[in-house]
């Protein structure tokens, strides 16, 4: 009954894709700069692009919850609208961490400082798939 429901998965995925295409754009952009300006390319800008990969692992874990919990007397709709909306909040999460991940590797490909400053918000933004993904698994059978 319930082996269809990846919905945290996908739409996690979804936005994980989003995000992490917004923040390579910039991160191309950043080193396109570097290199015509004859100077270094900050390597480290690629971990503002991987950053909103990890949303697509907190919808399996979270799909996988769903999937083993007890739903025996349960009502079809609510794993699935949980899924859903878990997934939804998780991809919005990626989708924005991606952008913030884009003004950062913008800021420290023309500066090449303030590194910490700027994951620290990429982690913030973070953590509201986090969230979602540990308040969700709480509200399972």
């Amino acid at each position: 009954m319930l082996g269809d429901l990846s919905l945290s998965l996908s739409l996690a995925a979804v936005g994980s894709a989003i995000g992490t295409g917004i923040a390579g754009m910039a991160a191309i952009g950043a080193w396109k700069k570097a290199y015509a300006e004859n100077k270094a390319a900050p390597f480290i800008i690629i971990a503002f692009v991987g950053a909103p990969l990890t949303q697509t692992i907190y919808g399996l874990i979270l799909r996988n919850a769903i999937l083993d919990a007890a739903w025996e007397g349960y009502n079809f709709a609510y794993p699935l609208i949980l899924g859903a909306f878990a997934g939804i909040a998780m991809a919005f999460s990626a989708w924005f961490q991606g952008k913030a991940g884009a003004r950062a590797a913008d800021a420290l490909g023309e500066t090449g400082e303030g590194f910490g400053n700027y994951i620290m918000v990429v982690g913030i933004v973070e953590t509201v798939a986090l969230f979602v993904m540990v308040f969700c698994m709480t509200a399972l059978p």
